[in-house]
């Protein structure tokens, strides 16, 4: 199914902006909702110039404002006339190891990204439920499937925790025209994390973008990218000992 007019929150940067520039190749209409209007402004005229038969409607938008998510995502909808899919991508990382003085930037890290999803997921699906139709993605992590350490602790643990409402949606919209994608990239560049040097399998964002548009257009139910090695590896995390998921973070 071509999902014509597709939504992406957090699209300024990192994996927002590379599935932006991949689904326009795709020929989508594309909302894109960021706090960096600016930035959104530049991207848009990089997409007409990749696909001037689309159209961009860009929006600025603060996740952590959750009435301003459903006027927006509304907005859209209005816009665009009927909204295909929502991709729940907005997502921080700042944070450190629990009670070592920064419990502001993981308190920071949970209510983007968990909490604020919450938000993008009721707005999403108050819309798709009206229209009995649409694709709701959200990006999880690898990070979900096990506890890590130091910054990645509460990280991690907001993505585990966007998985599992993932899952309870689908079990909600079963049988339904609904559909509801999980995503879980692995370890792809992005501002988030271009300052960490000792990071397996990592790729850069076009290939990891590319992997994440061709699985969210399948509409699985949870997906891990790129499918080499993290469709397989993802399950040795979830049996491996701490002491090696202490050396990988």
């Amino acid at each position: 199914m071509h999902r014509t007019n597709i939504v992406i929150t957090g699209a300024s940067s990192g994996l927002g902006l590379g599935m932006a520039k991949q689904f326009a190749l795709k020929n989508h209409n594309l909302a894109l909702c960021a706090r960096r209007v600016e930035q959104l402004t530049l991207l848009k005229e990089e997409l007409l110039l990749i696909n001037p038969n689309i159209k961009v409607h860009i929006y600025q938008l603060d996740v952590n404002d959750h009435e301003a998510v459903f006027s927006v995502f509304k907005q859209c909808q209005k816009q665009m006339g009927s909204i295909d899919r929502i991709i729940v991508n907005a997502g921080i990382g700042k944070g450190a190891s629990i009670g070592t003085g920064f419990f502001k930037a993981n308190l920071a890290t949970a209510q983007t990204n968990f909490i604020a999803a919450i938000a993008q997921c009721e707005a999403a699906m108050e819309i798709f439920r009206q229209q009995n139709s649409g694709h709701l993605v959200t990006i999880s992590s690898i990070s979900a499937v096990r506890g890590f350490r130091r910054a990645m602790t509460v990280y991690a643990a907001t993505k585990a925790g966007l998985t599992s409402l993932s899952e309870g949606i689908r079990i909600d919209v079963m049988h339904t025209p609904i559909k509801v994608t999980c995503v879980h990239p692995g370890f792809i560049r992005t501002e988030i994390n271009e300052n960490v040097k000792t990071v397996p399998f990592r790729v850069d964002l076009e290939t990891g973008c590319k992997a994440i548009v061709k699985a969210i257009d399948k509409e699985k139910g949870n997906v891990y990218v790129p499918s080499y090695p993290w469709a397989f590896l993802h399950w040795i995390l979830r049996v491996s000992p701490l002491r090696l998921i202490r050396k990988m973070s």
